[in-house]
């Protein structure tokens, strides 16, 4: 059923990624030397491995490596459906066979560690959702069913709440009819009874946890709507998006939440429409009416496109293109959103057009995952990219020494307690972070959350508070990261709530 692949495909990647790199910065008509300066810019590299499976939908797992899930892959009447998991220290995919077609679920990654997914493919054009549920184990690399949902959903969002239970909404259901429940997971008991909502949602719509234990719909809509997950109600309308049509396939980001505002729940909207906008909105939840505030616009317009939030609380805008689907208008510039500032900065381009079915995903060394790309069936872009951001390189642009952590918990850290984090550069270290293990499909991940730490320094050791309760940080896996007065990161170590 398995088997380990690390092909490459006849073509230098390097020649490929200098090419298009080249052929892109002339188009744009960028100076040759700009995105030379890795310590401003960044570093772009394309692997020499290549995915055999349409990369569909990923997710990080607490073993470092990242789980693919294709099943039919975009492909109408393949029976193959497949999975695969790469290893990022080998650089090795290795792929299995799966039992139903789980192409357009629902994914998040569950408190215990194992990715769930939710839904899928019952039939093609028209579409009809699975409303089959399996779970991911990463010590067998075994899918395992669960309870099934009550209806079927292709196109369905995930969200981890404040228990570690998991809420799924929308999506088409076995009848290709959108499905306006809400559904609740939770581990050892199944699902909950599901409650109808007063709106018809859009499909994949984005949906964040907030400090208050609400679930925030951003869109892609041009309303926005509040989930009470213990009332099962809904408050409509809270806000009107300032671009005022709808987002399709942009993207939407919780930004970092840190003790030092109380956690103040910010949102920003990037992109979307067709044709696509450059345009961005953020939104303050914490205040009594809430407003889409309209933010900087990106370097290009984006539909289809990923943003990542990376251990700086900088958030990284990648891919989609100007027109849907349409690889000669591919978004190649990388741009770099600052929250505090509200500004964006180049993060140099990358080399291949990244539009349907591409992802993006912050990995434990601090760099970024780019991958897929599928605007016709049949076809997909199989290389992957990896971006270094500017914070590991030195002035001189030189890779940077970056501050080690020699030692962090094993066990359950508990909500509100002190841990410690062993480190030799405990005096030079100026934040503390953690960011949840992603998941990605769809121009949405549906697990991204960063949160910043409180912390004391000792000798060669910081005493670290974890946030008060799950609905800041929801049980389950994250990155641990230290950044030191430069700003540069160490490897993460996986830390557990």
């Amino acid at each position: 059923m398995n088997r380990a692949t690390s092909a490459v495909f006849g073509v230098s990647p390097y020649s490929t990624f200098v090419r298009n790199i080249l052929m892109a910065m002339l188009a744009l008509g960028v100076p040759m030397a700009v995105y030379g300066q890795a310590n401003v810019h960044g570093q772009w590299k394309t692997l020499p491995t290549q995915t055999p499976i349409n990369p569909v939908h990923i997710a990080l797992m607490h073993t470092g490596k990242v789980l693919i899930v294709s099943g039919s892959g975009n492909v109408k009447g393949n029976n193959n459906f497949e999975a695969a998991v790469w290893d990022p220290q080998a650089d090795t995919i290795t792929t299995q066979t799966l039992a139903w077609d789980m192409f357009c679920d629902g994914m998040v990654v569950l408190s215990d560690g194992r990715p769930f997914v939710m839904g899928g493919t019952l039939q093609y054009d028209p579409f009809h959702g699975q409303k089959m549920t399996a779970a991911f184990d990463p010590s067998t690399d075994t899918f395992t069913n669960q309870q099934s949902m009550a209806h079927g959903r292709w196109y369905p969002t995930g969200t981890t709440l404040g228990d570690g239970s998991v809420m799924v909404f929308s999506g088409q259901d076995e009848n290709g009819v959108t499905n306006k429940t809400v559904e609740v997971f939770k581990i050892g008991t199944g699902w909950g009874a599901a409650s109808t909502a007063p709106f018809t949602p859009p499909l994949y719509p984005r949906m964040h946890l907030l400090p208050n234990g609400t679930v925030f719909n951003s869109g892609a809509q041009t309303t926005s709507n509040i989930f009470n997950p213990s009332t099962h109600t809904w408050t409509l309308d809270v806000a009107k998006t300032n671009f005022g049509s709808t987002r399709t396939y942009g993207t939407s980001v919780l930004l970092p939440l840190s003790p030092v505002d109380l956690y103040k729940p910010r949102v920003v909207i990037m992109g979307g429409a067709n044709p696509a906008t450059a345009t961005t909105e953020t939104i303050d939840l914490s205040v009594s009416n809430p407003k889409w505030v309209t933010g900087p616009s990106m370097s290009q317009p984006r539909i289809e496109m990923n943003a990542t939030i990376l251990p700086s609380g900088k958030v990284l805008a990648t891919g989609g293109s100007a027109m849907d689907e349409n690889g000669s208008t591919a978004s190649l510039n990388a741009d770099l959103f600052d929250p505090t500032t509200e500004t964006f900065s180049s993060a140099g381009a990358n080399a291949f057009p990244r539009l349907y079915h591409s992802n993006a995903l912050l990995l434990p060394d601090a760099t970024v995952l780019v991958i897929g790309g599928n605007p016709a069936r049949s076809t997909f872009e199989p290389h992957l990219e990896i971006y270094s951001p500017a914070y590991l390189f030195n002035s001189s642009g030189a890779v940077a020494t970056r501050p080690t952590i020699t030692g962090a918990p094993t066990g359950v850290i508990g909500h509100g307690s002190v841990f410690q984090v062993q480190t030799p550069n405990a005096a030079s270290i100026s934040s503390v972070v953690v960011l949840r293990a992603g998941a990605v499909t769809h121009a949405f991940n549906m697990e991204q959350r960063m949160v910043n730490l409180s912390f004391t320094k000792g000798s060669g050791v910081l005493n670290v508070t974890a946030p008060p309760n799950g609905n800041i940080v929801p049980p389950g896996y994250y990155l641990l990261f230290i950044l030191d007065s430069s700003g540069v990161p160490s490897v993460a170590k996986f830390v557990r709530f």
